[in-house]
């Protein structure tokens, strides 16, 4: 008799290990089992700070997978809300399936949770509210909307702890947590799901390697960013429903700290959305880290994207952010991920499989950046591995046009924000899936099947795809 599960979560980011600590919360006996192909937490860790270049870790990058999920190990940022606020303006689409009330009270719930296991305490962006609204004012005169809401920065370093503990606490209290595994397809009989086959990560390359059948009466995907194209093929195979997606293609902004100065003392991260001439497409800041660290991380066949990240305790003098273009796509092509995809293979082929970075001046004038202009630049770039060249050759006319008149945009707010020794790396991607449909209780078209978080797209960042997981877990018990 193969073993079975009440539950079964594919991935293990915060939408299913919140998810797991909501079960253990309500007292809940149901057998459940987190699969996630990436490691431990403790035992996560990047080779790059110590070789100064990107190794490419096999089978799966220690940045993009293991317990805690990608976005965990990047900056760490909790973005909450403002108690007067009529909609949730960040993190994507919860809201719309439990009420704008309801989210903020799982807000409320979940950063208590964060809390408990030791986040800080300080919230950013509530203390200067005077100051920021003006910077607001002067952003919508040049068309653009400053978003501020309160922010509890993790730190790096210290999320690796918080999410550590909270891992301890999840297997002491009888959660399964299968590490290092894939799940290399669904069990589906009848239009409802039965559990999943896997097999060991190290064996990812190996199609013929047999796979294991585990069961469970409930299916719960949340593969996170890391897992949207797997999750577009399960879509594709078994016909659950989706609707349109989209994918935010960009770039990771360098720039010293003096420019962002105001941002970060009243704000620490401004979300800046604007849709700049000619096209009209959204393009909107993201992930903004004062005093941090440009990052690379790798995804499924090597492929190299570009991140930030910022610690509690470590410090550089220059702030970075992503500027992302949303992409959307409908008749003849409706293939967004793989649009992504194609982007950044050819920017790491520019760049010898790394990431390409390049200062906004020798744009502006029509010409790559070579190393030993980099080296005389009055902004020092921090991730080292980063090649010098021409990003312009594997990014888009309208992508690039949507990114640099932003950037002229921005300036208009934040002086010297267009500065040219300013450095733009690439790529940086945002693969999401096609948004898979579910009804109210997060169940797809397959019965038993269910989707949170990140991949399916119905979220974006920690908090969100935490409250999604308690939400999962509300939504089985209610039934």
């Amino acid at each position: 008799m193969k073993e079975k599960y009440d539950i079964i979560a594919v991935g293990m980011g915060p939408g299913s290990i919140f998810m797991a600590y909501e079960f253990l919360k309500q007292n809940s006996n149901k057998k459940i089992l987190l699969i996630e192909q990436g490691k431990k937490v403790e035992k996560r860790n990047c080779p790059i700070e110590k070789t100064g270049k990107c190794t490419k870790c096999k089978p799966f990058c220690s940045i993009t997978s293991g317990f805690s999920g990608a976005g965990a190990f990047s900056d760490g940022k909790l973005s909450l809300y403002n108690p007067e606020d009529e909609d949730i303006h960040i993190g994507g689409n919860l809201h719309k399936y439990i009420g704008v009330e309801q989210t903020k009270k799982l807000i409320d719930y979940t950063d208590q949770i964060y809390l408990d296991f030791g986040a800080d305490t300080k919230l950013e962006g509530t203390e200067h509210r005077e100051e920021v609204g003006k910077i607001k004012k002067k952003a919508q005169k040049e068309g653009l909307n400053l978003i501020d809401i309160p922010i509890r920065h993790l730190g790096t370093e210290k999320a690796h702890e918080l999410y550590g503990k909270i891992e301890k606490y999840l297997e002491d209290n009888g959660i399964n947590l299968l590490f290092e595994t894939i799940v290399e397809d669904l069990i589906i009989e009848d239009n409802k799901v039965k559990g999943v086959k896997i097999k060991p990560s190290k064996y990812v390359d190996d199609n013929n390697y047999e796979l294991e059948e585990v069961y469970a009466d409930k299916v719960v995907l949340a593969v996170g960013r890391k897992g949207a194209n797997w999750l577009v093929d399960m879509c594709d195979k078994y016909k659950i429903e989706t609707t349109a997606g989209s994918v935010d293609i960009g770039i990771r902004y360098e720039l010293p700290d003096k420019i962002m100065e105001n941002i970060n003392k009243y704000m620490y991260e401004g979300k800046i959305i604007g849709k700049p001439w000619p096209f009209n497409d959204k393009v909107r800041t993201f992930c903004q880290n004062p005093s941090g660290f440009v990052s690379s991380e790798v995804y499924d066949n090597n492929l190299t994207l570009v991140n930030g990240h910022s610690y509690k305790d470590k410090k550089s003098t220059n702030t970075n952010l992503a500027i992302l273009v949303s992409h959307n796509f409908t008749y003849p092509f409706n293939k967004p991920i793989d649009y992504g995809r194609n982007v950044a293979k050819n920017l790491n082929e520019l760049g010898n499989g790394n990431v390409v970075v390049q200062r906004l001046g020798d744009i502006n004038r029509g010409k790559r950046t070579w190393q030993e202009e980099l080296e005389r630049n009055t902004v020092v770039p921090t991730l080292k591995s980063a090649v010098a060249g021409d990003i312009t050759f594997a990014i888009g006319y309208r992508t690039m046009t949507d990114i640099l008149q932003f950037i002229k945009q921005v300036d208009k707010v934040i002086e010297g924000f267009a500065n040219p020794d300013n450095l733009l790396y690439g790529p940086e991607i945002k693969f999401y899936s096609n948004k898979v449909k579910i009804d109210q209780n997060f169940e797809t078209n397959i019965k038993g099947l269910y989707s949170i978080g990140d991949g399916g797209g119905m979220t974006r960042g920690l908090m969100m795809a935490s409250c999604s997981g308690v939400q999962m877990a509300r939504n089985i018990l209610k039934k």
